[in-house]
This record gives C-alpha cells, sequence and structure tokens, in this order.
C-alpha cells in the first residue's frame, strides 16, 4: 500500500515550487508531462515503505525548461509555467487541496510583490548540474543529496505560526486566503 508524502508549494508568475518532503527517499523518481501532471514515487525506510502521488497541476508546464533536485530530505522542484500567469491554486478542478498539499510560507510572494525569478534565494545550489527534466520523465531518480540545500528543507519549527505579519501585524488573512485557494 503506497502512502502520500508532504508537498509543499509556492509559485511566481512564471514558475512553480514543489518540494516532496521525504528523508531519506530511495529510488526517487519523478515525472512531469506538459498537461500539467506531475507524478513521484519513492521508497523510505529498512521496511521500504512506498510513498506515490500524482498531482494533476493548475495548469500547463514547460517540461524541458523545469528542474529537479533530489535532496537527502526532500526533492526539490521548479517548474517553468507555460503560460506566465499567476495560478489560482495548484491543483486542477474545484474540490479542495489533499491534506497533504500545503503552502511553502518559506518561498512564498504574494502577486503583488512578484519581481520576477530572480527573488528566490537557491541557497548557493547550481542547478546547471542537474539540467532540465527533457522529457526524461522518471529517469531523475537516484540522484545524491547536495549540500547547501539546508535552506529548502522543512522546518523543524512544526509547532510556530506560519504567517507572515504584513507593516500591520496581520497575516491571518493571508495565510487563510492563500490556503483557500490551494
Amino acid at each position: 500500500m503506497s502512502r502520500y508524502p508532504e508537498v509543499k508549494w509556492a509559485q511566481r508568475a512564471d514558475k512553480v515550487f514543489i518540494t516532496v518532503q521525504l528523508s531519506d527517499s530511495k529510488d526517487a523518481k519523478v515525472n512531469l508531462e506538459p498537461e500539467g501532471v506531475f507524478n513521484f514515487s519513492g521508497t523510505v525506510g529498512t521496511g521500504n515503505t512506498h510513498y506515490e502521488l500524482k498531482l494533476d497541476l493548475y495548469d500547463k508546464v514547460i517540461v524541458e525548461e523545469s528542474k529537479i533536485n533530489v535532496g537527502v530530505r526532500s526533492i526539490f522542484c521548479i517548474l517553468e509555467k507555460a503560460e506566465k500567469v499567476w495560478w489560482k491554486k495548484l491543483l486542477r478542478g474545484d474540490g479542495k487541496a489533499p491534506h497533504y498539499v500545503k503552502v511553502d510560507w518559506d518561498k512564498w510572494v504574494d502577486e503583488d510583490e512578484d519581481k520576477g525569478a530572480g527573488n528566490l534565494d537557491s541557497g548557493g545550489m547550481d542547478f546547471s548540474n542537474f539540467g532540465g527534466m527533457g522529457g526524461m520523465g522518471d529517469m531523475m531518480g537516484g540522484m545524491g543529496g547536495m549540500g547547501g540545500m539546508d535552506e529548502f528543507e522543512g522546518s523543524d519549527d512544526e509547532g510556530q505560526e506560519a504567517t507572515k505579519p504584513d507593516e500591520h501585524g496581520a497575516g491571518t488573512s493571508e495565510k487563510k486566503e492563500a490556503e483557500a485557494s490551494t
């Protein structure tokens, strides 16, 4: 029986950031289709517990320009949107996002604050060594962890409030609005 890993996401006008949080995954495979279908599978632990998921993304993506990094604690993906527009939510359809899909508040930027692709700190990670996904689909499995990934890893502060207060100290409406859109 398969389980679902926790998935965090954020976006810019031209990109979607997806982080699959799965420590010490083995045989991690990601397959991205131009229609906006994101598939992941991998195993964890001595019992080889199998995790997999399929996300029908809100819109189309450019597979050849998308990038992936399989790290020790997570799989970090930068997906290039086919159209440079803000998505209303991560997944297509009218239903609510599954419980394991959450907003990545560490990477989240509001639409009116988006200044383009250059505003995400990649933590010194060199994606040129990984190349694009290039339609190679699940060939991406087995890439070892990379140094400098600490900034992309899940926070150990699970119990802390995840909102980013505005200049007046508010922040809960932003959080609720973003969660409603996932």
